[in-house]
């Protein structure tokens, strides 16, 4: 009997003693395992990577849109084409890494940077001061402004025409913005992405569909029955890349970038490859690029 307690008590002391051991086992591997799921490839903790860190990683990520042609969409092939995306093909090459495509909507490009789920916003963002307290913006590379299609069948001319009437918007734009302040009486119809606002208005469930004046102008080129009837609305605004708010070091790579890129008239050369297909004799491209962050 006595054999058998002190047989049991020894048994009993080497479970604890594995337990205890087994027990620092996992909550060191726990601990590791958290580490690496508080952040993905772009920043842990929601921290933006610094420069060293892309460079490091080998391949810099880039938000753009899925479903903006021309300024960035996918192809047939299922590869990212687009104004922006060769813009940004630039960036990785100067960078010296491979340039990985995240798609955005247009109301998530500020959370994928402030969450640092892209290294860089490329999806025809429009610098406003609401997104700057957000986000830290580079030198622009385009300009723009509002415009808005609609049937030839019933052209809208004129905003003052809308009232009453159902305008199509994606969401988190600067037409979302412009037309809520300044024309309460236009009924607003929101999509989250482009395709599903453009299919609305070919759908007829709006009368126009606004955004920037350049996307609508490519989009009505390729879409018979429909006219730009408004091509310019709002103030002049400025297209740049964006960065999470604070993330200095890679603002300013971006920035020297743009200033060196303009001396070679990089946007112009990106114009005539991606948007001169489109627009052809429609569009001026002195109106729409600009070269080395300077809008004249």
């Amino acid at each position: 009997m006595k054999n058998f307690k002190k047989v049991f008590s020894l048994l009993l002391i080497v479970t604890l003693l594995t337990a205890a051991f087994t027990g620092c086992q996992s909550k060191t591997g726990n601990n590791t395992k958290d580490n690496s799921a508080t952040g993905t490839e772009t920043g842990k903790n929601g921290t933006a990577r610094t420069l060293e860190e892309i460079k490091k990683s080998g391949k810099v990520i880039i938000g753009v849109f899925s479903d903006k042609k021309p300024f960035g969409y996918v192809d047939e092939n299922g590869e990212f084409q687009g104004y922006d995306v060769y813009f940004g093909n630039q960036l990785a090459k100067d960078l010296g890494v491979k340039a990985e495509y995240i798609p955005v909507e247009a109301a998530s490009r500020v959370e994928y940077l402030v969450t640092a789920k892209v290294d860089i916003i490329l999806a025809n963002f429009t610098v406003t001061e609401d997104r700057a307290k957000q986000v830290d913006f580079a030198k622009p590379y385009m300009k723009v402004a509002l415009g808005v299609v609609s049937p030839d069948s019933a052209l809208i001319t004129s905003p003052e025409q809308l009232n009453g009437k159902t305008l199509i918007v994606s969401k988190g734009t600067t037409a979302e913005t412009y037309f809520t302040e300044n024309y309460p009486d236009v009924k607003l119809l929101k999509f989250d992405q482009y395709t599903e606002a453009y299919n609305a208005l070919l759908d007829g469930r709006g009368d126009a569909f606004s955004t920037d004046n350049t996307e609508v102008l490519a989009w009505a080129l390729e879409n018979k029955g429909f006219t730009v009837g408004i091509d310019s609305l709002g103030n002049l605004d400025t297209i740049a890349p964006a960065v999470q708010k604070g993330n200095t070091e890679l603002l300013n790579w971006i920035n020297d970038e743009i200033v060196s890129l303009g001396k070679d008239n990089f946007f112009h050369k990106d114009y005539e490859e991606t948007l001169a297909p489109v627009y052809g004799d429609a569009a001026d491209p002195d109106s729409l690029v600009v070269e080395g962050g300077i809008v004249e």
